[in-house]
């Protein structure tokens, strides 16, 4: 008999945390606070500490997190941003919001995130920022990156959007750049209860502006200084982020170890690219990306077996409609392309059964065998 395995579940996650959870909706309806109040205080500060940087600024999204830090910068109208060509579009979208020209810039085949020994070709007169996306939960080497916006006087904005806990070098991502975002998608490592996002920085006039920025530019009452936008982060979703938060990193050790079965258990199949971690580095799974050029049978195949898969992105960015007008065509991000064109993301989340991961283990090596 086929297992009925979905890709994602927070059912094991939730229901560690359900007595939490409903303490905390008791206490934000009790308070009858219900924005920009000490939820979202306590939460700012306890993620801030998390991360290892001095300040954190709740919002409404990921990409809305990224947007204003754009925003928070002050550059003039068509400043270039260079970030990776295989991300989410929200990465491209917050900066084409912000008035700047997003410059994409290709791939490591191996790591997926900014390939550092080609992006210096992307970087020209007009380049202000660099975005790092550490893309699956992958650190990218942001020590090279670092260096290189150096070189160049370049600010560095992290999206740190599916990499929360992940370490690079012994830093956890979200602590190097000048400013980092990040978003609590509900299915993220750790998700609200529906969009909400945060900036994290060591500056604390940046953390000023910006929570100017969210609050429709608003300082004090009714006087706007700032061409703000309308982005808190409510107190229900900074009640409940508060919680899990003290889950985050058994839920990130249990990702890995669902990871490890999955490479030990496919680690001898030639049709198969598996995720590659960097060495001195901790990798916290957002998801666990395999390649093939078999996808479309084999996303079929585990399919008719009870198994959720999903491909992280067949469509790359420089070929969606809505980013047509930059002018990029097939061809010019060879990587990218070839990543969305073979990649297939597997289920990983906490609560996932040892048992079922070894169906799932199993299954792709019958599809190989047949």
């Amino acid at each position: 008999m086929n297992k009925k395995i979905p890709f994602f579940s927070l059912g094991y996650m939730h229901g560690q945390c359900a007595e939490e959870l409903k303490n905390a909706f008791e206490r934000v309806l009790g308070s009858s606070s219900f924005l920009l109040g000490k939820e979202l205080e306590v939460f700012e500060e306890n993620f801030a500490k998390y991360i290892g940087t001095k300040h954190c600024v709740g919002v409404n999204s990921g990409t809305d997190a990224l947007l204003i830090a754009l925003k928070a910068l002050e550059l003039e109208k068509g400043a270039e941003v260079v970030l990776p060509a295989h991300t989410f579009i929200s990465s491209v979208l917050a900066v084409i919001h912000a008035g700047l020209k997003p410059v994409l810039a290709d791939v490591d085949e191996k790591t997926y995130n900014l390939d550092n020994q080609k992006i210096e070709e992307f970087i020209s007169s007009k380049t202000q920022v660099l975005m790092s996306v550490h893309l699956y939960g992958q650190p990218c080497q942001i020590d090279k990156l670092m260096q290189l916006a150096k070189v160049h006087k370049l600010t560095i904005i992290e999206d740190n959007a599916q990499a929360q806990g992940s370490v690079y070098e012994g830093q956890k991502t979200g602590s190097f750049g000048l400013m980092s975002a990040t978003s609590f998608y509900p299915s993220k490592n750790i998700g609200a209860m529906g969009d909400a996002g945060a900036i994290t920085t060591d500056s604390e006039v940046l953390s000023q502006k910006m929570k100017v920025l969210r609050n429709v530019g608003m300082g004090e009452k009714y006087i706007h200084n700032e061409v703000g936008v309308n982005s808190r982060m409510d107190e229900i979703q900074a009640a409940v982020l508060k919680v899990k938060l003290g889950y985050l990193e058994e839920w990130n050790e249990e990702r890995i170890k669902i990871a490890k079965s999955y490479t030990e258990g496919l680690g001898d199949m030639e049709e198969l690219v598996l995720p590659f971690t960097l060495p001195k580095t901790k990798h916290v799974f957002h998801q666990y990306v395999i390649r093939t050029e078999r996808r479309e049978e084999l996303r079929g195949y585990l399919e008719k077996n009870g198994i959720g898969t999903l491909m992280h992105y067949p469509i790359p960015i420089h070929l969606q409609k809505a980013c047509a007008y930059l002018g990029y065509k097939k061809g010019d991000f060879p990587v990218a392309e070839k990543i969305s064109q073979t990649c297939l993301s597997l289920p990983i989340y906490p609560g996932l059964q040892e048992g079922e991961q070894q169906y799932i283990i199993e299954k792709i090596k019958t599809f190989f065998k047949r």
